[in-house]
């Protein structure tokens, strides 16, 4: 049976049938990941078949919602806890391969169980979004600096089915972490966003971090994700997708270097200017000691060169194809949280964090990477830093 599975993992659309059985891409992966990294995979299984016995027993849509929702954050809390509590792990794999268990028990369902196509995408989409914690973000009200952060599931698994992303550590590490600094306490919530284009599209970005910028109820928004040899603060992130490299449903951007496309915001085109600036305090984070160096990035990539700017004005009627972190979701993340910012009219600073490249799973590599992004984010919310002032 499992032959047959990886044998589907020639895929190009992001849900295959079998007899009828409608799971996705993503699940398909969990019997090459079962053979190759079983102990990553199993690590939560105990939370996993307690959702499956529940979910099997439900007697009502509303009851099997209700289970859901109740596995699907215990699910959250557990990854957390068992990172922080197990620090020798450092490992974001667990928690993404035991969300898709959990999904592909929704959509094989059972025998008698008759829930609509349409309730079943609606309990995914509680799987997905309580086991990545966005209902969990809930700040102290006596915490004297509060920051959140996102990161990022594992990506481009069809080339490596070991692959972890520093980002996701970063996020399972951090979550809830109160940190004393100069007689002020500094809390940080986090959350995780999944490498699939339509999940953009649908707006999930802006579902999650619009409350805390609108209200400015945090005192920074830092996204993360991996990408280069250091590590990079995204200056000007691009509003264009320009990537070849497809999200983890296999599903492809559309765009290109010579045509990069505008990504949606529910239906519609996503409307703002072609680059955006960040307002992270970049100068004070840079001063962050750690075995990485930390660059203000400043390249970009418009229809007619790749140069570094100085300000917008030096953008000014150009059309983007790679911001500052590139064509794919890391700049995207970056431009949506920065664009929705500007929009609200926040003073939250924001901006994004591209975290050094790892390959595959390396447990030393991983925790100095995200210990440094414990010690940048620090010296940003730190009484004397600043953060630059956006340019017109």
């Amino acid at each position: 049976m499992r032959t047959l599975f990886v044998a589907l993992t020639i895929l190009f659309t992001s849900h295959v049938s079998i007899a009828s059985i409608d799971i996705t891409v993503e699940e398909i992966r969990l019997y090459k990941a079962d053979d190759v990294i079983p102990e990553i995979v199993n690590r939560y299984d105990s939370t996993v078949n307690s959702f499956i016995t529940d979910y099997r027993n439900a007697d009502s849509f509303e009851a099997a919602k209700k289970i859901t929702q109740k596995h699907s954050q215990a699910l959250w809390t557990t990854a957390t806890k068992d990172l922080q509590q197990t620090p020798s792990s450092f490992d974001d794999r667990p928690l993404y391969w035991a969300r898709l268990k959990m999904s592909k028990a929704v959509h094989l369902g059972k025998s008698g169980q008759s829930f609509s196509r349409d309730q079943i995408n609606q309990l995914v989409a509680i799987i997905d979004q309580a086991s990545r914690g966005y209902s969990d973000i809930n700040f102290k009200a006596d915490s004297d600096i509060k920051i959140l952060i996102t990161g990022f599931d594992p990506f481009l698994l069809d080339r490596n089915i070991k692959q972890s992303n520093p980002s996701g550590v970063a996020a399972l590490w951090l979550d809830n972490k109160i940190i004393e600094k100069d007689g002020k306490t500094i809390e940080i919530q986090a959350a995780m966003f999944p490498v699939k284009y339509q999940d953009f599209d649908d707006g999930i970005v802006e579902k999650v971090t619009e409350p805390f910028l609108k209200n400015n109820s945090i005192d920074m928004l830092a996204t993360i994700s991996m990408g280069r040899e250091h590590f990079d603060l995204e200056h000007f992130p691009g509003r264009r997708r320009s990537a070849s490299a497809p999200g983890n449903n296999n599903m492809h951007s559309g765009g290109s270097r010579t045509n990069p496309v505008i990504p949606k915001l529910g239906n519609k085109p996503l409307q703002g200017p072609e680059f955006v600036e960040y307002t992270l305090p970049y100068e004070a984070m840079m001063q962050t000691k750690g075995k990485y160096k930390i660059n203000d990035r400043r390249q970009v990539t418009t229809l007619d060169k790749t140069f570094n700017p100085d300000s917008l004005q030096e953008l000014e009627g150009a059309i983007a194809v790679e911001g500052g972190g590139g064509g794919y979701l890391s700049n995207e993340i970056s431009y949506r949280t920065v664009l929705l910012g500007n929009k609200l009219g926040t003073t939250v600073p924001t901006g994004h964090i591209h975290a050094p490249r790892i390959k595959s799973f390396d447990k030393e590599v991983i925790q100095e990477i995200v210990e440094q992004i414990q010690r940048m984010l620090v010296n940003g919310v730190s009484p004397t830093s600043q953060s630059p002032q956006p340019q017109e």
